[in-house]
């Protein structure tokens, strides 16, 4: 790897650095209430750790811990955790279109495990191709930020009121409003995009009063539907050949 080529890596980590950081504070706060839950059920705070580690999914994980709770068995868990999570293989499909053709396939494997709602979006906004230093660079703050605050919650988590443990939550909406928001003013087609799935899941979530579907069965659906319909209307030209290799 030439100089060149280093010196742009490295900028797109550190780029990835600092748009990573509001996440991980917002993930610190909202897996502090991961961990009290965890603790709860019988874990200790180096297997919740290691879960979020293996895992960064709110709902799966929160999913996974009820799953437990119940008794349930191996193949229940493994079953809930692939309906929750399926959305996270079509933001990696979605990705895959974001990153150069020459990319390797170890690049793929590392920017799709670190993947989550909101890296996702700051990951599929960027101008041009992806790099997956940039992912990289938002990850190496983000994750630690998930995985610190699951192993502090279970340590010290019950020992804070229940109605701050609870509030610590909505970190994560304001979080992910910081990050829809800006490219929601730059662009009319994602604010529309924005809008328009707001208001599908509302109604999607009324309508759950008679058709009994899950949160992720709902986002998988939205998400299919929505998104071919915006890639129908709204094709995203190619451009010219941007390598962005590792």
């Amino acid at each position: 790897m030439n100089y060149k080529k280093r010196q742009e890596n490295r900028t797109w980590f550190l780029k990835g650095m600092r748009h990573g950081v509001p996440i991980g504070l917002g993930y610190f706060a909202v897996a502090f209430t991961l961990g009290i839950t965890a603790k709860n059920i019988g874990l200790t705070p180096l297997q919740s750790a290691f879960m979020s580690f293996t895992m960064h999914a709110s709902a799966g994980e929160f999913a996974m811990m009820t799953v437990i709770a119940a008794g349930s068995g191996y193949m229940e868990m493994a079953i809930t955790q692939l309906v929750i999570n399926l959305r996270y293989l079509l933001m990696s499909c979605a990705l895959s279109q974001k990153v150069s053709e020459k990319l390797k396939f170890s690049h793929r494997l590392a920017i799709s495990y670190f993947i989550t709602d909101e890296i996702f979006g700051i990951s599929s906004t960027v101008d041009g191709k992806l790099n997956p230093w940039y992912s990289y660079g938002a990850a190496c703050v983000a994750s630690p930020g998930w995985v610190l605050g699951t192993f502090l919650g279970a340590v010290v988590g019950n020992i804070l009121p229940s109605n701050v443990a609870s509030a610590m939550s909505v970190a994560l909406y304001g979080m992910f409003l910081a990050i829809i928001i800006p490219p929601a003013r730059k662009n009319k087609v994602i604010a529309v995009l924005v809008l328009t799935s707001m208001a599908a899941s509302a109604l999607f979530t009324w309508l759950s009063k008679w058709i009994p579907l899950s949160s992720g069965m709902r986002i998988l659906i939205l998400t299919v539907v929505i998104a071919g319909i915006a890639a129908y209307v709204h094709p995203i030209e190619e451009s010219g050949d941007n390598t962005n290799e590792g």
